[in-house]
């Protein structure tokens, strides 16, 4: 399990988080035990950081997302914490020998739960990608490249990948060699991924089927009699008889067992996640008689594996999506933590809507100082 970056190690020099005598205009929300976040989550103040140490950069959050993984390692189990995993910063001070960014550089994380649930912080510049600053804030801070993966829950592992662009991205072109009038099926659709999918796909002239919702619960009945000779009839349809080369799946359970019916000869199979709890089932005559293949992906593995120019190619290509309109963030709204006596308030019903599914978009957070 990957932890949360734990307080001691994130403001390494500052001696105290609130003094009567030391003026503590920076905020963390964190949290000393694990739990529903609406519960245990809490916001701290700390002082101004000291000037960063060699190789260092001392940056400024601007915005920085919630993430369903994010609410899960609140739910596990260690000492204080800051929260959060990935966000948009701002450089504002760099150490000695730092050559590759200066004051103002807009900034994302490439270390796994870095804590960004914060207003400033003192990161390692090993840590840090440099974003184009002429991008939306919302774009840059969605845009994270840092990988997320979780979860494990008593008897009932829950794994899923923190949605954003280099997760779409890098199914859609490492799996499978796609031409344009291609199809790929996805489950999971309207989640930030799905969307993505559906986005970056048309920008290469792919085309998808996409089902929904984004959660199966275990046992649900829901689309048992999928897919009848019916339905399969319909897709050929839609699909002008094409086969599908390609399945992205972020459910499993019974959901993906019906999906994988209809990807046609060869294809591939890519499973990012269980978000029905239930494992993946796929019938044996699928790999006997259609060649089928199935293949695992987590982002976190595909970043350990590859150099720091491919790592900033994979941004390039994001950033210019965006740049041209055919990558949009996905819809979100900002919350804003200035210190006054309702903050926590406002977290904790934000957090309860989160963890029970009920938001329906990203929340950014924005600490005001």
């Amino acid at each position: 399990m990957l932890h949360t970056a734990c307080l001691r190690q994130t403001f390494v020099r500052t001696r105290t988080f609130a003094s009567s005598s030391v003026a503590c205009k920076n905020k963390a929300i964190v949290y000393r035990k694990h739990g529903n976040p609406s519960e245990v989550l809490s916001i701290l103040s700390f002082p101004d950081l000291p000037p960063p140490p060699p190789n260092t950069a001392n940056v400024r959050f601007r915005l920085s997302p919630i993430n369903p993984a994010d609410i899960n390692v609140i739910e596990g189990d260690a000492p204080v914490y800051v929260g959060g995993n990935e966000g948009l910063a701002e450089v504002v001070q760099v150490g000695d020998g730092v050559r590759q960014l200066r004051k103002g550089d807009w900034v994302v994380m490439t270390k796994p739960q870095i804590g960004t649930w914060t207003s400033a912080r003192n990161v390692d510049v090993r840590d840090v990608l440099k974003v184009p600053s002429d991008l939306e804030e919302a774009q840059a801070a969605t845009i994270t490249v840092c990988p997320t993966f979780l979860i494990v829950s008593g008897a009932n592992p829950r794994c899923r990948l923190k949605v954003n662009p280099p997760t779409a991205y890098n199914m859609l072109h490492d799996f499978v060699h796609l031409e344009k009038g291609d199809w790929v099926v996805q489950n999971g659709a309207n989640s930030a991924v799905g969307q993505t999918v559906i986005q970056i796909a048309a920008a290469n002239g792919w085309k998808t089927l996409n089902f929904s919702p984004i959660w199966v619960p275990p046992r649900s009945q829901l689309m048992t009699n999928f897919p009848d000779k019916a339905f399969k009839d319909q897709v050929k349809t839609w699909t002008g008889g094409q086969s599908i080369k390609l399945g992205l799946n972020c459910i499993s359970g019974q959901a993906t067992t019906m999906m994988v019916r209809l990807l046609g000869q060869d294809a591939h199979l890519v499973s990012y996640g269980a978000m029905s709890r239930e494992p993946l089932s796929v019938p044996t005559s699928l790999f006997i008689f259609k060649n089928l293949t199935c293949h695992g992906f987590w982002q976190s593995l595909w970043y350990s594996r590859k150099s720091k120019q491919e790592r900033e190619r994979l941004m390039e290509n994001l950033v210019g999506l965006m740049r041209h309109g055919k990558l949009r963030c996905p819809e979100h709204e900002v919350l804003e933590i200035g210190g006054s006596e309702g903050d926590e308030e406002k977290i904790s019903k934000v957090m309860k809507r989160l963890r029970d599914g009920r938001y329906g978009r990203k929340v950014l957070l924005k600490l005001q100082v």
